[in-house]
């Protein structure tokens, strides 16, 4: 069996999160639970790069790697949550939705409390990697080429020009992809892309799908735990089921009609 690596996935930190996110939102009391958890497991806290050096056979994973990501870019991650990642000395990958961080930006995710495109090199200084996380957060398994192309290289480059180094990291909106989504992910000059899956990586994950477990606010430290122990979860990779194709093909038929839809 492949050795289990727990890549988290949170998005906000916060008491008060708008009903939208709320069931994807962690308390800071739980989080710093959370975080202890990590440091207590004897895991080595890497970024995505990390994994990226080892899934491209560049270099070898430390023993026993754990990967605390963040997606869209909400208010809390500059501030207190990076304050709380620094203090334990635990490096994480932040993936923004840059048409809802950027200055007259626009996306498809709902209103809340949002950082700002002008402090992502701040995120860096407390130790977090950069990754894209598109532009709109749209699902990107319904889109035309001309949209998901918008999406993966618009994104990439206002990472770029803020930041002035290559942004070789992105994640899915939700995890939504496909081997078509995949292969221009790797055409847009990206070395690895996040899904969700829900389910553990492992250290023969593919480069352009890597399974992230979703913390909710539901989930406890007991789970967390479980996860670091590599259990609590199926261990990726494995081949997509029917019920996934099949939503897939309904999305992508609801967009037709509708448009692009927010991945959430």
């Amino acid at each position: 069996m492949n050795p289990a690596i727990p890549v988290f996935l949170y998005h906000a930190v916060m008491d008060d999160p708008p009903d939208w996110i709320a069931e994807f939102t962690v308390t800071p009391r739980d989080f710093a639970a959370h975080l202890d958890a990590v440091v207590d497991s004897g895991r080595t806290p890497v970024t995505i790069s990390t994994l990226a050096d080892h899934l491209a056979g560049r270099a070898p994973l430390p023993p026993r790697a754990v990967l605390l990501t963040f997606d869209d870019g909400f208010a809390d991650l500059p501030g207190p949550t990076a304050d709380a990642l620094a203090g334990r000395g635990l490096p994480a990958t932040a993936y923004l939705t840059t048409g809802a961080i950027a200055p007259g930006g626009r996306s498809l995710l709902p209103p809340a409390p949002m950082m700002p495109l002008g402090r992502t090199a701040e995120l860096e200084r407390f130790g977090m990697e950069i990754g894209s996380h598109t532009v709109t957060h749209a699902q990107l398994d319904t889109l035309t080429t001309r949209q998901l192309r918008a999406e993966l290289l618009d994104s990439k480059a206002a990472l770029e020009d803020t930041l002035g180094h290559p942004v070789p990291h992105l994640a899915y909106p939700h995890g939504y992809n496909s081997p078509r989504v995949r292969a221009m992910a790797a055409r847009a000059g990206y070395e690895t892309a996040t899904a969700v899956r829900h389910a553990l990586s492992s250290d023969r994950d593919e480069r352009y799908r890597i399974a992230r477990l979703i913390v909710r606010r539901s989930h406890t430290v007991a789970d967390v735990s479980a996860w670091l122990a590599g259990d609590g979860a199926r261990i990726a990779p494995y081949r997509d089921g029917p019920k996934t194709i099949a939503w897939r093909w309904y999305r992508r038929g609801r967009a037709t009609l509708n448009g692009p839809e927010f991945a959430g």
